[in-house]
């Protein structure tokens, strides 16, 4: 006899990807390692931006990988401690100190996992690809402006590395792709420095590595109002910054690996990872966008191991392997960026004949994006400007699709408009001019079967008319509503001025 759990399908549980095959394990350790050695840097100038201790920066990018390798929800993109985030936090770090700093990231945190249970990861369907090539511009351009510091009032030989960094990464590959070839650049210039002894600026000159991992904890804060006035908007601030920057990532990601990632999932993960930074004393942080390319578009990750053993990595390299780390010449991770810098790069969206094709709207707004950028050193500034002014340029060639059309019937007793288009408050505001109030006769009728009605606008330029018309004893009749249109019209004629 068969026992009634034989009847229960069993649960198989599914194979991470990353045990797919061995070169995809390999793929991703190598890629892990490679982001590792580029966050070091990165964390402790960010750490320097915000006025705190290097650790502090290190700390964040630990934790801020490792969880949301986890919670996240887009695969192989890297999060850490950002420059945006930095700049956001950092007054309130100079005036009131770490503790609410570190209170201001927590609450940002929640403040994130609200916004994307709410739904803000929708939004991104928003960003017309215009301002998605620009981002994707600024953002190259600002990880090679990061880097000029490192090459300006620094030892000649600082230069030849630097050259010499970028040809092992263009030509390595063309030998063997089995080792990411910025890993083997870093290598490579790290043994010829210390070798050779020649001094040039290395890792250990941005600052001390921590020696001994996280210590979880509470802010050092009172938990009273008034703190929670003082950190709430540079905390609102934070978690729009930091979101914005990584749905924009993962879009970015989600484009070269032709996958799809959650948004909702991601957004949601970033509030929880940010949470987690805080307690363990982290500055916080959000996607970064230049290690993200060094996994995805240099070293080819795919899953979340990679972005996992990034922030395990940094943490290894730093307490175990400090000193060797130190010594690394900053010139080689200087030509990871640069090569990071070209690759991200659109080329192909300013040749000429692109250009030449591309509508004259579609390329202010990706100037505008870029120039934002540059301009502020913030994404999130560049993005929304890039959208808002997308949405003028839409909302004046949409204007003058709404046309008005006149039909009077051979014996004069009746007129007929057809209007067709798309009514809204930028294309109903010339349509009560488009009338032939003086010399219609008595019967007008307004035929929309040709368009709908988008906004109160629109339904207070139809009231418009039909009070034109009435004031000379004409009647107006509307027909040809759509649902929608028709439901929006009877809610709102003759309630829209005073007196009703």
């Amino acid at each position: 006899m068969s026992s009634p759990l034989s009847a229960v399908p069993k649960m198989r549980m599914s194979k991470p990807d990353w045990l797919a095959s061995p070169k995809v394990f390999r793929t991703e350790v190598l890629a892990g390692l490679v982001v590792a050695l580029a966050l070091i840097p990165e964390a402790i100038s960010f750490s320097i931006i915000a006025g705190v201790d290097p650790a502090v920066g290190l700390f964040a990018s630990f934790t801020m990988a490792v969880v949301i390798s986890v919670v996240g929800g887009r695969k192989a993109m890297i999060s850490a401690a950002t420059g945006a985030m930095a700049l956001v936090i950092a007054p309130l770090n100079h005036e009131y100190g770490l503790g609410y700093l570190i209170a201001a990231v927590i609450l940002g945190g929640l403040i994130q996992i609200l916004l994307g249970a709410l739904g803000v990861a929708k939004l991104m369907r928003f960003v017309p690809r215009s301002v998605m090539v620009g981002f994707v511009n600024a953002l190259a351009i600002l990880i090679f402006m990061a880097q000029v510091p490192e090459m300006h009032d620094v030892p000649w030989p600082v230069y030849p590395l630097i050259i010499g960094g970028l040809a092992l990464m263009v030509f390595f590959p063309k030998i063997t792709t089995v080792i990411p070839a910025p890993l083997v650049s870093i290598v490579i210039l790290t043994v010829i420095t210390i070798a050779a002894g020649i001094a040039v600026p290395t890792v250990g000159d941005k600052g001390d590595l921590p020696s001994s991992l996280p210590v979880p904890g509470l802010p050092d804060v009172p938990f009273t109002m008034d703190t929670l006035t003082t950190i709430a908007p540079y905390a609102f601030a934070f978690a729009l910054v930091g979101l914005m920057e990584s749905l924009m990532t993962a879009k970015l990601v989600d484009d070269i690996t032709d996958t799809h990632s959650n948004k909702t999932r991601e957004s949601i993960g970033q509030g929880i990872a940010n949470i987690v930074t805080g307690f363990f004393g982290g500055m916080g942080g959000c996607a970064m966008i230049g290690q993200t390319m060094i996994n995805v578009k240099t070293s080819g990750a795919r899953t979340r191991l990679s972005t996992f053993l990034a922030g395990a990595f940094l943490m290894v390299l730093c307490i175990a392997f400090g000193p060797v780390v130190s010594d690394i010449p900053m010139a080689a991770l200087v030509a990871v960026m640069i090569l990071v810098s070209v690759a991200t790069f659109d080329w192909h969206s300013i040749q000429p004949g692109t250009l030449k094709r591309m509508p004259l709207g579609e390329t202010t707004v990706m100037v505008v994006t870029v120039a934002a950028v540059v301009a502020t050193h913030n994404l999130a500034i560049g993005v929304v400007l890039g959208s808002i002014t997308a949405m003028v340029i839409f909302a004046k060639r949409v204007a003058h699709l709404a046309q008005v059309s006149g039909v009077v019937d051979p014996d004069g007793n009746q007129v007929v408009y057809a209007v067709t288009g798309e009514l809204f408050f930028a294309s109903s505001n010339d349509l009560v001019y488009q009338f032939n109030y003086k010399d219609d006769p008595d019967d007008v009728v307004i035929d929309l079967t040709d368009a709908h009605i988008w906004d109160a606008s629109s339904v207070a330029a139809l009231d418009a008319i039909e009070t034109k018309y009435k004031q000379r004893g004409k009647k107006v009749t509307i027909i040809g509503l759509n649902e929608p249109s028709a439901d929006m019209h009877e809610r709102l004629a003759g309630q829209l001025t005073a007196g009703h």
